[in-house]
């Protein structure tokens, strides 16, 4: 249980750190979630979005996260 009890702190701390820095630098990724290819459609009573490059976007950097932890910590 001490591995797990240790991925938990790792996760935690970087969701802390990730928060912090949304929080602190809101304003200047505003641009996040409107990227070219990201689907907005607003009618009256009616509306999608659907954010395909923010996700494959995030799908990347996630994946390279992974693999920079898994390389060097594993």
């Amino acid at each position: 249980m001490q591995p797990l009890g240790k991925y938990l702190v790792v996760i935690g701390g970087a969701l802390v750190a990730v928060g912090l820095v949304l929080w602190l630098l809101g304003p200047c990724v505003d641009w996040f979630g409107r990227l070219p290819g990201d689907m907005r459609v607003e009618k009256p009573g009616f509306r999608v979005y659907a954010p395909f490059t923010t996700m494959l976007l995030l799908s990347v950097l996630l994946s390279l996260v992974i693999w920079l932890i898994r390389r060097f910590f594993g």
